[in-house]
């Protein structure tokens, strides 16, 4: 069992665009040779057409809203959670109900490189937000500092991968 995180890989920005954010991770991702050269596009379309927007009222009305975004395995090359802070919420649609437009503030990227994983995740992150304390969740998701995000992380999370 490894770690579904990597320091290398947490990201604080101050981009002002999903689209903006997503180019900055990606360039990155890519240069790490995470992500094919398709990554960027496909992720895009995705969002588009099935949102990665949680509301995350139902479990707590202080808690800041978060996204999921997601693209096919076919263009990643590793299984790992990339934690992003938004210094600015940004705006995505619900993934629930994707009319409505959500004020988002940190977004857990997934890259998954064995597709069948990818509902496990998806579990593993709700599962994480339900079971961490909120004062300490609410710290977490408002940390500028990615070795802090990654440390919480580190400790808290406890969905894990199997290197299979």
């Amino acid at each position: 069992m490894t770690s579904l995180f990597n320091r290398e890989t947490v990201y604080v920005t101050d981009k002002t665009s999903p689209t903006e954010v997503f180019e900055e991770v990606y360039l990155d991702l890519l240069k790490k040779k995470l992500v094919t050269n398709e990554f960027l596009t496909s992720l895009l379309e995705r969002e588009q057409h099935y949102p990665t927007g949680l509301d995350l009222t139902p479990v707590d009305g202080d808690l800041p809203n978060i996204a999921i975004p997601h693209t096919e395995s076919d263009f990643v090359r590793t299984t790992r959670i990339i934690p992003i802070r938004l210094q600015t919420p940004l705006t995505f649609h619900n993934m629930i109900t994707p009319d409505d437009q959500l004020s988002v503030s940190f977004l857990f990227m997934i890259l998954n490189e064995n597709g069948e994983e990818q509902a496990g995740l998806l579990a593993d992150i709700m599962d994480f937000i339900n079971a961490t304390e909120k004062p300490a969740l609410l710290s977490f998701l408002s940390s500028n500092s990615p070795e802090e995000i990654y440390q919480f992380l580190e400790k808290n999370f406890k969905g894990e991968k199997n290197n299979d």
